[in-house]
């Protein structure tokens, strides 16, 4: 693509309700079209890029016949297996991700998960409301051992910043391997059900696969130590949400850390909801000041590589339905 035939490049920026906060840059670079979910199908006639803003709109799907020009999908979400679809997926289209955006403010909130479980801050607030002054022994996290499902860009920089503070780290992914520069050892996570049992704390940061899918079943629960805790930043569905309730009511396991469940957002009579061992906070974890700017520049810097013709940053495997990791 010449630079003259990329700067007549349109682009179709899909959104809900607040637009792009750069989409003045956006619109100095391309032949911008606005549109909500129910324009989308006008708006891709003849455009080579569609914008995602509204990050998992389903629209697309709902509108493939319209997108026969498309060359470029960008959404601006790590996690992007709930919008591909076979005619995507068997396309030339170029499909990008916001990866790596978030992944420093979700290994936060998880490394918070893990200092409210363990300093029992849950215990100290419900003190606090009932003006009880009871003291208690914590356990400390240094030398307590972790397993991060997931071992791409936030798994990694969970693994860092967990490390960090003292906690050992070791990974599960599609393969096993020896340790790395994040991770003690890197398990097989089909063989999660084998290995649970030597960690205090497991964190899901994998993203949603047909083989994720409920990796962590009733057998994967059941192996966990009693005294352990399942901590997920990843995808509702990577859990069985029955058999963890099951696991969480017969102590088989001591507690869970939720910011993502399934089903989502979770029923008001779940039961989830009532649980005194179960931290639930509303998919949060990436959601920081400032946060929007920055996954709207993902956006831009690729369509300037894209209007010079230089290859994409975070080109999604989309038979995988992630950006493979280095």
């Amino acid at each position: 693509m010449t630079m003259a035939e990329a700067k007549r490049a349109i682009v179709a920026v899909l959104y809900r309700d607040a637009l792009p906060p750069r989409l003045g840059e956006i619109e100095e670079l391309a032949e911008v079209r606005l549109t909500k979910a129910d324009g989308l199908a006008e708006a891709l006639v003849g455009a080579d890029v569609l914008y995602q803003w509204h990050s998992f709109s389903p629209a697309l799907r709902a509108n493939w016949s319209a997108a026969s020009s498309l060359t470029w999908v960008h959404v601006s979400a790590a996690g992007v297996s709930e919008l591909l679809f076979d005619d995507l997926v068997d396309s030339d289209i170029v499909y990008t991700n916001s990866r790596g955006v978030l992944s420093r403010a979700i290994a936060e909130f998880a490394l918070g998960f893990v200092l409210d479980i363990a300093k029992d801050a849950q215990g100290s607030l419900r003190l606090q409301q009932g003006r009880r002054w009871q003291h208690r022994i914590t356990r400390k996290i240094q030398g307590q051992r972790t397993l991060v499902v997931g071992t791409g860009s936030i798994g990694r920089e969970i693994a860092s910043l967990f490390g960090a503070v003292g906690l050992r780290v070791s990974g599960a992914a599609r393969s096993s391997r020896p340790g790395d520069a994040y991770f003690d050892v890197v398990h097989s996570s089909r063989d999660l059900a084998l290995v649970v049992h030597d960690f205090d704390y497991v964190v899901l940061a994998a993203p949603l696969t047909d083989d994720t899918q409920g990796l962590v079943d009733a057998d994967v629960l059941s192996a966990m130590k009693p005294t352990a805790h399942l901590i997920n930043v990843g995808r509702g569905g990577l859990v069985h949400t029955d058999a963890l309730v099951d696991a969480l009511r017969s102590g088989s396991i001591a507690g869970a850390a939720l910011d993502v469940v399934h089903p989502e957002p979770l029923p008001e009579e779940h039961p989830l909801w009532a649980m005194g061992n179960v931290i639930l906070t509303p998919h949060m974890s990436g959601d920081t000041e400032g946060y929007l700017e920055d996954l709207d520049g993902v956006f831009v810097d690729n369509l300037q590589r894209f209007i010079r013709g230089e290859r994409l940053l975070n080109i999604v495997d989309k038979r995988l339905g992630f950006v493979p990791g280095p």
